[in-house]
């Protein structure tokens, strides 16, 4: 049986292009779980993947996609049987592996994890490697000490996959969120995903001469990195942390040690590829109970896999809002 996937292709001159083909599944890579594909994301690393593949794809063809949530077909893995909705994101899966942009996926079971009872598949996509990112810079902030007791969170490049659902689940369990974007006609966005306050990117993305600004933030999860978060430092209260997710802004950071060591400052790094399958299980738990879905259904963008091509250049120009869900079977 035939199946359509995405699948980029590189010319002799390094050229790559991207075209819906029809395959067979002797076409899909090594794995010991056939999954039936239902839908699928668009993630930064997805459009650089769709593109040059930045470094990530070692071999062509390939399919991308670093993310994907459907329904088990066959298994030769005890955990899993046929009918089991499950969800997968990072292990590099989309990136050296054959990813999430084909109506069908062959994969290791260890990647996998069960869809709790209250998230459908589609809405797993919608919070995607973006959303369970958030979920773990809130368990990270939180393990080491925040609590809605201790003040505002700044939450940067909240119009973002990582911001929207980060703010969102945030403000759902009493955190008091401002949120950085440079777009204003995102403002009524973000006040919609419960963001208390807007604070403009210009005021806050260049460094400043004093290392130390007055005490503001109680914590923050930084998207961005770079220059904003260099400035961040300096305005973080005593003791409190930063998770830091991203590098829109750049991977430099022109910091000073000073907000460490006068301040206290834990600057935390929150990897999503390699965390182990317990920490993935509370994640989507807390997820399930955390996120308020109808905050979700706002955030989401409907495509199909035609769309990806586009979609994957957009998203790297900063243009694309909240989540992205792709229907593989449209």
């Amino acid at each position: 049986m035939s199946f359509n996937s995405l699948i980029v292709r590189k010319d002799d001159e390094g050229k790559t292009s991207a075209a819906i083909e029809n395959i067979t599944i002797d076409r899909l890579p090594e794995g010991n779980v056939t999954v039936a594909v239902e839908y699928s994301t668009v993630n930064y690393k997805d459009g650089l993947c769709l593109g040059s593949g930045g470094g990530m794809v070692r071999n062509y063809p390939h399919i991308p996609g670093i993310d994907m949530a459907g329904v088990v077909e066959a298994s030769d893995d005890p955990r899993y049987k046929a009918g089991d909705r499950v969800v997968l994101t990072g292990w590099r899966y989309g990136e050296v592996h054959w990813g999430g942009y084909s109506q069908k996926t062959r994969v290791n079971a260890d990647w996998l994890v069960g869809l709790p009872d209250g998230i459908s598949t589609k809405q797993a996509m919608a919070v995607g490697t973006a959303g369970i990112t958030a979920m773990f810079s809130v368990m990270s902030l939180e393990a080491h000490g925040l609590t809605p007791d201790n003040g505002p969170v700044l939450v940067t490049g909240a119009a973002g996959g990582v911001g929207s659902v980060a703010s969102a689940i945030l403000s759902n369990i009493g955190y008091e969120v401002a949120g950085v974007t440079g777009r204003p006609e995102s403002e009524a966005y973000l006040k919609s995903l419960g963001v208390s306050q807007i604070v403009a990117r210009e005021d806050i993305n260049e460094t400043v001469k004093r290392p130390l600004e007055s005490e503001t933030w109680a914590g923050c999860i930084d998207a961005v990195g770079g220059a904003m978060l260099a400035r961040v430092l300096g305005q973080m209260k005593y003791g409190a942390s930063i998770a830091s997710v991203g590098l829109a802004g750049g991977a430099g950071l022109p910091a000073t040690v000073i907000p460490f060591l006068l301040r206290g400052i834990n600057l935390l790094g929150i990897d999503s590829v390699l965390r182990p399958y317990d920490n993935r299980v509370e994640a989507w738990s807390r997820i399930e109970s955390e996120l308020p879905f109808d905050k979700l259904e706002s955030m989401i963008v409907n495509a199909k896999l035609e769309d990806l091509p586009k979609l994957g250049k957009d998203i790297l120009k900063g243009q694309v809002q909240g989540r992205v869900v792709v229907d593989v079977n449209a």
